[in-house]
């Protein structure tokens, strides 16, 4: 595609200008109900979206520039709320059950803000004047007791700003400090070759049979995506099939199947974990934010079934659509544990930190601090270097640190409770939502990152849930689960995620093949998901 103006391409350019228009709109045109916190909480959700979608700019930009938007316009240290004064009172019903409040307290003659102490929420009201200074309302969202704004202005309405220390301080929230305690301890065991030395270990007891084998790269490649990065797990593994590529005849549909099995199980794998993808890191970062709280061994006891029974669908699949001719494949699978000093202290420390984050419900050590555990013993040893520490995927980091920023703006606005208040939700049961969600989540990962797609819809996933407007049967966790896990079987295109890109740089597979195989795996695996959501997720919350 040729470059356009700024070096653009033209669908990044219209992004660009989309994004820019868009945000200058929703500043500067009035919406009935929502508070100017809303508009400019609306205005950076729009950006950004616009900018994740068809970046113009890399998307852990994107999340940054988030971060400096919500820092200057939203924060009780920027330019716009630094000297806004906010007054609460609390409200009592008279003998006629109603409510006389102050006339500052109403906006735009039928809002009041009822806040309590961390969120607002705007209340619909009819008021009657009682006096020059005083109205009579009367609603059933208001006890007594309940803390009203008074003398609101635009800025004080509907909104309590945060601090910027708040908003940056997701850079080093526990769920980033989860994953890069992982991102490091993959980066050693690529270093010191245990990734490879278990592969081979992992793989011997499969035989040469065209099936076991297919069964053994797909066991092995999840579970080592469950632990490392899907893309480096799909690059080393991508190494490991090369010589079984070699034996197999060039017109064998078989050689398909070896080739897709890899990115195919990386991505299935990599949910059965908090740390194996980062959608996973930015529900659990999203449900912490609410005190929700997923712990490591409680997200593998939900997720791991169904990433049992994907990766049994996909392998059963794959030997159906790709049968192999040929009885027999010869390995010569060589691969030792490193034994140097190092090494070892690497393995002592992965056990570790790994065995803890099992057992979290156990001691109660978070895994967020468990995971402090390999950020300082794997540089206290020297185990990896300062050139080590520069290659991990930080950018990463920025991306999902952004995500939780974004999400933070929209609750803590009120924004996400005004556009729930636009919707009846409760004419909507919960399993068309979940099914709702699923689709859409599904549907925009194969085309944009899937990080960026479960950040876009998490906010609506918990607001629901914060609402109350579907009642006690609604699970905020289960939701988000479905909403993160319905990205990550986005699998269709070579773009939709780069294990699939890394795939089809072999040359080995025709796109045809991936989408038709993808394709497959999300109409089996959406409505699984839902199955499991419904019967099997909801014990647990």
């Amino acid at each position: 595609m040729k470059k356009s103006f700024l070096g653009l391409k033209t669908f990044e350019l219209v992004g660009l200008i989309v994004g820019i228009l868009g945000f200058i709109f929703f500043i500067s045109s009035p919406f009935a109900g929502l508070t100017l916190a809303g508009h400019l909480a609306l205005a950076i959700f729009w950006l950004a979206a616009w900018f994740y979608i068809s970046q113009p700019i890399p998307v852990y930009a994107t999340s940054l520039l988030v971060m400096l938007l919500a820092s200057l316009l939203l924060s009780a240290e920027g330019p716009i709320y630094k000297s806004a004064k906010q007054e609460f009172k609390p409200v009592a019903k008279d003998s006629t059950g109603s409510f006389i409040i102050s006339k500052s307290a109403l906006i735009d003659g039928k809002y009041v803000y009822k806040y309590d102490g961390k969120h607002w929420e705007t209340i619909v009201v009819k008021p009657i004047i009682v006096s020059n200074t005083e109205i009579k309302i009367t609603t059933d969202e208001l006890q007594n007791g309940d803390q009203i704004g008074v003398n609101l202005t635009k800025l004080t309405a509907g909104y309590s700003p945060l601090s910027y220390k708040t908003i940056f301080g997701t850079l080093a929230n526990p769920i980033i400090i989860l994953f890069l305690g992982g991102f490091m301890l993959a980066q050693a065991a690529v270093k010191y070759r245990l990734d490879a030395a278990l592969t081979a270990y992992l793989l011997k007891p499969f035989g040469n049979k065209p099936s076991f084998i297919l069964f053994g790269l797909i066991l092995v490649t999840a579970i080592l995506s469950a632990f490392m990065s899907n893309t480096a797990t799909t690059a080393m593994m991508m190494t490991v099939i090369l010589p079984i590529i070699a034996v197999i005849p060039s017109k064998d549909k078989f050689k398909s199947a070896v080739v897709l099995s890899i990115p195919i199980a990386a991505n299935i794998g990599g949910i059965a974990t908090p740390i194996g993808t980062p959608p996973n890191a930015i529900v659990i970062a999203a449900l912490a934010q609410q005190k929700m709280g997923i712990a490591f061994s409680d997200w593998v006891i939900m997720a791991l079934p169904y990433t049992i029974a994907m990766l049994a669908i996909a392998w059963f699949l794959l030997r159906i659509l790709y049968k192999p001719t040929i009885q027999t494949v010869n390995l010569n699978l060589k691969a030792k544990f490193n034994k140097e000093p190092k090494a070892i202290a690497l393995y002592v420390i992965f056990f570790v930190t790994v065995m803890l984050w099992f057992t979290e419900s156990l001691h109660g050590i978070p895994s967020g601090l468990t995971a402090f555990i390999p950020l300082t013993f794997l540089t206290f040893g020297k185990i990896l270097d300062t050139n080590d520490i520069r290659s991990l995927s930080w950018e990463v980091l920025w991306l999902v640190s952004g995500g939780m920023a974004l999400g933070m703006i929209i609750d803590k606005t009120g924004l996400a409770i005004w556009l729930l208040q636009s919707i009846e939700w409760s004419n909507f049961s919960i399993i068309f939502l979940f099914f709702t969600f699923a689709i859409v989540g599904w549907g925009l990962a194969n085309f944009m990152s899937h990080t960026v797609t479960a950040t876009l819809l998490m906010p609506l996933g918990i607001s629901l849930g914060l609402s109350g407007s579907l009642g006690a049967g609604y699970s905020t966790v289960v939701t988000c689960m479905v909403i993160g896990i319905a990205s990550s079987l986005a699998m269709i295109l070579p773009i939709s995620t780069p294990p699939n890109a890394i795939a089809m740089s072999t040359n080995m597979i025709k796109t045809k093949d991936m989408a038709v195989f993808g394709l497959i795996i999300g109409l089996i695996g959406i409505p699984l998901m839902i199955a499991f959501a419904w019967f099997y997720w909801n014990l647990f919350v």
